[in-house]
């Protein structure tokens, strides 16, 4: 018999009324030949009615009974959920996650399964039970119950598909799929039949609100496929796995962050450990840092500017406040009016203007660019907070996400195409470790003979990025690493970019006219450098890669000249002479999570 995991958010078991229609789904799944493990959240708003009590009866709550507390929401939903089944005339029993075999370790409302021991499970489904496991939760080696954090529910539903081996996860929620864009945003939005995992974590980091990045890195990383569906319909959701709906669309989703702020520390001394001082000081205050643009450096100064949630803007500028002199920087500035606009898709790593493409879109809208940031897969802009829905629509339009691809694809065609007993004995090798959810990498690479072009004193207004990479583009230049921020003089912005080094001269030609065309102070160029790439799944959720690979380089007295980060990769440029020198010694500092 096939076996299915089927999760139900606390919007779908809110009240008894869906509550019984849950479990009339999962009864029907049985009914039709599957065995049937439900993973369950809190109903409703009953979480929040326990952080409530817990503030009302402590000012600040220890940790261990924070969990002890807020993991008495799933087990009401889960023995409320096998009542009903119990009442529809099928059977079932509710487990809580220490019940299950739900081992972590022991950090308090955000902990890491360790293992999972399903002989109980399996068990209780060979005498015909449906399990009703509580999500979010588990216990730790001294019996202590712990929660897995925001999107533990998702995390344990597809952790549980994959140490069982079923042949589906099933995430049932509000809403019928993953859409191209917020629809509450842009009603023309689309609902795609099929997304990879990769773009799905970039947009889960974005603000997409279907699933949380966290479970999205442990099916990719154990090869589960999931369904996101309607907990109110049996309408067709959408795919989540390794491939992605069209191999020709260079974009399969744009997404809107609106909470942003940008911080730029100015006069940065152009030398070793820099960054790692500067980023160090921020993860010390738990802030996390999104967008990060590290610009070459002149006269010996370069600019670092990132992003921020706008409710940690105070944090971190007091964090970074500290350090300045320190660290020898001439200032900090910084904007709480902004957000980020960002484009994602598979295809874009193998196309030409895709970047151009974006930002003629923003031009003829008239939505100015902040700063500007790329990976292999994702393109970001930030841009003015009152132009966010333009900025939005527009990328939407430009790269026609309300039309199907031509050349897309069903879920039931990529099996079809696929090999179904494919690294079989790779997950189940990896699912015998004693911790799921560490850090996995999957390489540390170098890409040589590379060049750069950076070109200072760009006007900070509409069209200019366009412009550039129009220009770019018309003369046959690909493009990798695109970084935009400011530069520290007169509120302009400097723009640098990577290509081939065989395409420097070219490109430094097209780059002078453009200087001379929108009054810009100075391009410069150079060729002997390096891409270095950390590649890997949880880089989000493992925030300390950027901390150690900035340490490793600091300490091996490497200059990082460019940086760019995504979810799946942290890059940086750095000479060529030390390109070898600095991938070994990530290789010997990440030797564990490598493997």
């Amino acid at each position: 018999m096939s076996l299915i995991v089927q999760k139900f958010g606390g919007t779908s078991v809110a009240d008894p009324e869906k509550i019984r229609a849950a479990a009339r789904r999962a009864i029907r799944a049985q009914n039709q030949g599957h065995r049937v493990v439900m993973v369950v959240s809190a109903m409703g708003k009953q979480t929040d009615e326990l952080l409530r009590l817990a503030t009302a009866v402590s000012e600040k709550p220890p940790a261990r009974e924070m969990d002890m507390l807020l993991s008495t929401g799933e087990q009401t939903s889960v023995a409320l959920v096998a009542m009903a089944i119990d009442d529809l005339g099928a059977k079932a029993v509710s487990l809580t996650g220490g019940q299950f075999g739900m081992k972590t370790d022991n950090s308090y409302s955000k902990a890491r399964i360790r293992s999972i021991d399903t002989s109980r499970i399996k068990s209780l489904l060979d005498d015909g039970n449906i399990v009703v496991a509580a999500g979010f939760q588990g216990i730790d080696d001294d019996f202590n119950i712990t929660t897995l954090g925001r999107g533990g529910s998702d995390t344990t539903a597809v952790a549980l598909a994959a140490v069982l081996g079923a042949d589906a996860c099933e995430i049932h929620t509000d809403v019928d799929g993953v859409y191209t864009t917020d629809p509450r945003l842009l009603p023309e939005a689309r609902r795609v039949d099929v997304i990879s995992y990769d773009e799905m974590l970039e947009l889960a980091s974005l603000g997409a609100g279907v699933m949380h990045s966290r479970s999205i890195e442990f099916a990719k990383k154990f090869g589960v496929p999931i369904h996101v569906r309607s907990s109110f319909s049996d309408r067709e959701g959408t795919m989540i796995v390794s491939q992605a709906e069209s191999e020709s669309s260079p974009v399969s989703g744009a997404a809107l962050t609106k909470d942003e702020a940008r911080v730029t520390v100015l006069g940065v001394p152009d030398v070793p450990g820099m960054s790692q001082a500067i980023f160090s000081a921020i993860a010390a205050q738990k802030v996390a840092v999104d967008m990060v643009v590290q610009n070459v450096g002149a006269q010996g100064k370069a600019d670092v500017s990132f992003t921020v949630a706008g409710h940690e803007l105070k944090l971190t500028l007091s964090a970074v406040e500290a350090i300045i002199h320190k660290i020898g920087a001439s200032g900090i500035t910084h904007d709480a009016e902004v957000a980020k606009v960002s484009v994602v898709g598979l295809a874009m790593a193998r196309q030409k203007s895709v970047a151009a493409r974006m930002f003629r879109a923003l031009a003829d809208a008239g939505v100015n660019i902040h700063m500007i940031t790329t990976s292999e897969i994702k393109i970001s802009a930030l841009v003015p907070r009152d132009q966010a829905a333009d900025a939005l629509r527009a990328v939407h339009e430009a790269f026609q996400l309300d039309q199907r691809p031509v050349d897309a694809k069903t879920w039931a065609e990529i099996q079809a195409e696929s090999n179904p007993h494919a690294d079989v004995d790779d997950v189940v090798t990896r699912l015998q470790n004693d911790a799921l959810e560490a850090l996995t990498l999957t390489d540390i690479a170098i890409l040589a003979g590379q060049a750069r072009v950076t070109l200072d004193g760009v006007p900070d207004h509409a069209g200019v990025a366009a412009d550039i990479f129009d220009e770019i583009g018309r003369a046959g230049i690909f493009v990798d690493m695109i970084v935009q921020g400011y530069d520290g003089q007169d509120g302009s912005t400097s723009v640098s970019f990577t290509i081939d080094q065989a395409d420097l001269e070219p490109a430094l030609k097209v780059a002078k006219a453009l200087c001379q065309q929108h009054a810009m102070r100075d391009v410069r160029g150079s060729g002997g450098i390096t891409k270095l790439s950390v590649s890997g799944i949880g880089l989000r959720s493992h925030t300390q890669v950027g901390t150690v690979l900035f340490e490793q380089l600091a300490a091996a007295q490497i200059n990082v000249e460019m940086i760019a980060t995504s979810e799946l990769q942290v890059n940086v440029v750095i000479d060529s002479s030390r390109g070898d020198e600095a991938e070994n010694c990530l290789r010997d500092a990440f030797a564990e999570a490598l493997g």
